[in-house]
């Protein structure tokens, strides 16, 4: 018996790296914007922007929270980032 990989979202990592560049943030900044200093190194930020590694389900959470958006945007693929971002969230 063969274990699945698990299924990964295809767009995950131009989702992370359009929040980034949406805020004008460095990978170092982006790192403190999500509280990560201690948890993550900046340059785990390009991998996980290249798709190289995927970030944990706090790092997402921070993420999601950042861009001002609900998770499931950046899990779902068939979910675009808005045009504006930091976005008012529709969810509390």
């Amino acid at each position: 018996m063969g274990v699945r990989p698990r299924q990964k979202p295809e767009r995950l990592a131009e989702k992370l790296r359009t929040i980034r560049d949406a805020l004008g943030l460095s990978q170092t900044q982006m790192v403190k914007r999500v509280g990560a200093e201690g948890v993550i190194v900046p340059g785990q930020i390009s991998e996980f922007e290249t798709g190289k590694r995927e970030p944990s389900l706090i790092i997402l959470l921070q993420y999601a929270r950042v861009a001002g958006v609900c998770v499931d945007v950046l899990i779902d693929d068939r979910r675009d980032l808005p045009a504006k971002l930091p976005a008012k969230p529709k969810h509390s």
